[in-house]
């Protein structure tokens, strides 16, 4: 059996010899490293099958106290590697692209081997217990993507994306520490489990952890994209690299929502925390949808999708539902992937505002069929796996009575419709401005053909991924007793 702690560092091993590959071997086929990186993250994917039960939190100290292998940590373990996979197979795609940025062709190394290091930062997030290893954790992460997002830097839009994300994530990481310090300051701990312990004793001062919880949720909000810290999402999605742009908008979204679970159990017994995530979900919900209507370029389309979907899921965690927010952050994964792995491969060719895409079923029917099943499961359709994550979002918001949200969302989805549905219109509707073919090759065919076959599957069958956690917990305490 493997101990799960040895999963990130398998993955950290794997960037830093692909790192050193590149260095020491120029002329090797920068594909070749990509491909490597894509068979290493497959096989710690699968390592991840053979885990061995996981140490009592008490019988562990020093570094790894700060770290939990429970059941939502694994699976969203396989969450990051699986998105940082069907990356990877996108930025082979989009690898053109960068040579025409990079000169001589230099750069694809570090294009290829920066998404494995942000996929151990955010392995090690989905596992924090601990506020210090949540902070260390998302400064890999956000390091990381600083650099993933300027990476094509003769493109002007580029630099100015760069620049957005990091003064906004330098100062969301201020908040963070600022919370952070005001929690420690009432509780005398970081740890999560004993914060709760510190704030369940009468005698502690609520309203300053209440405060420290909040600057905390305003760093997080950064992160997930919640109104109303969601302005430097549509330039930098825009302005990124579109692999980079999938791989912030999935997940690096799915890991913050994660932590936020994490952090705020410790705070689910103050009233005023379920009023604040309400009015943050409204906020985000509205906002979203309604930004998303004008817009006439499909990335800065996807960045006002990404927001509204933000608001979704703040329902959930409003209603405190993790089962609801797993399967829709899975749901979210399918389709959005899904989308943009065919916008990488239409806009090399034509470009990337709406219209780019017009007569696109004429041109490549697989890919205009891949778009129409990425889109309808954004928009919720039923028998897709968008449709089924927005029903059990729902369904929890009916189950805590609340109306308010429960309408405003319905509202909302119906907005989503008629955005969602002119990407469908261009492509079945409108004649193409070009009869040329648009190559795809097997590798990315095979990932896209996965990803439709997926959101259809989970649209019509769902009970895999619910029975998920469920099972895997049972897994891991059968081993601990065979121990």
């Amino acid at each position: 059996m493997i101990a799960a702690r040895n999963l990130e560092i398998a993955v950290l091993i794997a960037g830093m010899l692909i790192l050193m590959t590149e260095a020491f071997a120029p002329r090797i086929e920068k594909r070749t490293l990509a491909f490597a990186g894509i068979g290493a993250l497959a096989a710690v994917f699968v390592a991840t099958w053979f885990l061995g039960p996981n140490p009592a939190v008490e019988t562990v100290s020093g570094f790894w106290s700060f770290y939990t292998a429970d059941p939502l940590s694994i699976f969203f373990k396989r969450f990051v590697l699986l998105t940082t996979i069907l990356v990877l197979i996108m930025m082979i795609d989009y690898a053109p692209s960068v040579r025409i940025s990079a000169a001589a062709g230099s750069g694809l190394g570090e294009f290829f081997a920066l998404p494995i290091f942000t996929c151990a930062g955010l392995m090690y997030l989905v596992s924090a217990i601990d506020f210090v290893m949540i902070f260390v954790s998302l400064e890999l992460v956000t390091i990381s993507f600083y650099v993933l997002v300027s990476f094509t830097r003769r493109n002007p839009a580029t630099l100015e994306a760069g620049v957005k994300y990091l003064v906004l994530s330098a100062l969301s990481t201020a908040f963070l520490v600022y919370g952070i310090t005001w929690i420690f300051g009432v509780t005398g701990e970081t740890n999560l489990a004993r914060i709760a312990a510190a704030l369940a004793n009468p005698a502690t001062e609520r309203g300053g952890a209440l405060f420290g919880a909040v600057l905390v949720i305003v760093a997080l909000g950064f992160k997930i994209a919640a109104v109303p810290f969601h302005i430097w999402v549509p330039d930098v999605y825009q302005g990124a690299p579109t692999p980079v742009t999938a791989y912030l908008s999935v997940a690096s979204k799915a890991a913050g929502f994660v932590v936020l679970l994490r952090v705020l159990r410790p705070f689910l017994m103050l009233p005023q925390m379920q009023r604040l995530l309400v009015l943050l979900a409204l906020l985000t919900v509205v906002y979203g949808n309604l930004a998303a209507l004008p817009q006439t370029n499909l990335k800065r389309l996807l960045a006002y999708s990404s927001i509204a979907h933000a608001g979704y899921l703040l329902i959930g965690v409003a209603c405190f539902d993790g089962d609801a927010v797993v399967f829709y952050l899975v749901a979210y994964l399918l389709m959005t992937l899904l989308s943009f792995a065919v916008l990488i491969i239409v806009a090399q060719r034509t470009g990337e505002q709406i219209g780019d895409f017009d007569g696109l079923a004429n041109r490549s029917p697989f890919l205009a069929f891949a778009m129409l099943i990425g889109m309808v499961s954004l928009a919720g359709l039923p028998f897709t796996a968008g449709f089924f994550g927005k029903f059990l979002i729902f369904y929890a918001a009916i189950a805590q009575h609340q109306t308010t949200l429960v309408v405003v969302g319905i509202i909302t989805v119906a907005c989503g419709f008629y955005y969602y549905l002119k990407v469908v219109r261009a492509m079945y509707w409108q004649p193409p401005a070009s009869s040329a073919a648009i190559p795809l090759n097997g590798l990315s065919r095979a990932a896209i053909i996965a990803m439709m076959l997926a959101t259809i599957f989970l649209g019509v069958y769902p009970q895999p991924i619910l029975r998920a956690l469920k099972a895997q917990g049972q897994s891991i305490a059968a081993r601990s007793t065979m121990r």
